[in-house]
């Protein structure tokens, strides 16, 4: 049985399943992804993780649409009109056909993933990131670890919810170089400028492993790609380079969890706690207390973090971690601005 086999059953056994709820009036959630797909290793399967844990803490319904193109926004969404309490969209680039959706079905309650709206849709609830504060961190962590004195990042394509990270991470490398008299280099972003390497898809491994080949050549001996999958081509690259050569750094979810076979390349991860947030939409919009608004993660309440170190624990040293650990509280007590103010 194929892989898309297996998916297809799953989304005809979801289907019988909301028919099934529909008859008993039971809650459900649908969520609609982006084109990364609910096993993307990232941010679709980290939000579909929040809606899994409401169907097991909840007991609501379940289902999703995969989205094979970007063509295919629309369509998903209103296929799902009808059939779900809640609709999550996955992704910023959902965000127009969200809109679109929620204007013209206003009595259908809607949550995005990476996106809110000014002013409040009032049948809309987003759910945004502060993950330049998680990102600095993990800036300053490669600052402190790099042995070549160059640092590389790349993006998936040049939008908020993946610049962020790349802002924050850039900041946390500024922000080590001032305090300890480094000159760490990051290539591939400048956040002054709002310029640098993305591969405009988030889907090509090839893609991750490419440009993470450039940015090594040019000296980086650790590299954050911020391009969903993408980045798994990058883990690759490192998995035969040696982590002597070459340590990646994961973005959404814990990487040295969700890619098994290349954790060990991991010095961390910037973590997005999509499921935490979704599950929390879901919960409010069961119990009737939904409103549209947003939801901002943040390294105060748990919604963004770096991962732990895991096989590495032991490279990073005690004083690095110790700082790291100062450096976060101050995040969150808003003595060190992460927006390079």
């Amino acid at each position: 049985m194929t892989f898309q086999t297996v998916k297809l059953i799953t989304r005809l056994a979801a289907a019988s399943l909301i028919a099934s709820a529909s008859a008993a009036g039971a809650f459900t959630a649908c969520q609609v992804t982006d084109t990364g797909g609910i096993d993307d290793n990232s941010f679709n399967q980290t939000a579909w993780k929040g809606v899994q844990d409401a169907e097991a803490e909840l007991g609501i319904e379940a289902r999703f649409l995969e989205s094979q193109a970007e063509t295919d926004y629309e369509a998903n969404i209103n296929s799902l009109l009808g059939d779900c309490d809640l609709m999550v969209t996955v992704g910023f680039l959902l965000g127009d056909a969200t809109q679109k959706a929620a204007q013209a079905n206003p009595d259908q309650k809607f949550s995005i993933v990476d996106f809110s709206y000014d002013p409040a849709i009032p049948n809309v609830l987003g759910q945004v990131y502060a993950t330049d504060e998680a990102a600095f961190l993990a800036g300053y962590l490669a600052a402190g670890m790099t042995e070549t004195g160059i640092l590389g990042t790349f993006g998936g394509i040049n939008i908020p919810p993946v610049t962020i990270f790349m802002d924050g991470f850039h900041r946390g490398v500024t922000y080590h170089n001032a305090e300890k008299g480094t000159d760490v280099t990051v290539l591939g972003w400048d956040p002054d400028v709002g310029e640098g390497l993305f591969t405009n898809n988030f889907e090509s491994l090839d893609d991750g492993r490419a440009f993470a080949q450039n940015l090594y050549d040019e000296g980086a001996d650790i590299v954050l790609p911020v391009a969903g999958p993408v980045g798994l081509g990058s883990a690759a690259l490192a998995d035969e380079l040696g982590t002597d050569q070459l340590k990646i750094i994961g973005v959404d979810a814990d990487l040295f969890l969700t890619d098994p076979e290349k954790g060990h390349v991991y010095l961390t991860s910037i973590t997005k706690r999509m499921d935490a947030t979704v599950l929390e939409v879901i919960r409010r919009a069961q119990e009737g207390t939904f409103e549209g608004g947003v939801i901002v993660g943040q390294l105060e309440n748990g919604g963004v973090d770096i991962a732990p170190f895991h096989d590495m624990d032991a490279l990073v040293p005690q004083d690095l971690k110790d700082e790291l650990a100062e450096i976060r509280q101050g995040i969150i007590d808003g003595t060190i601005p992460v927006d390079g103010s």
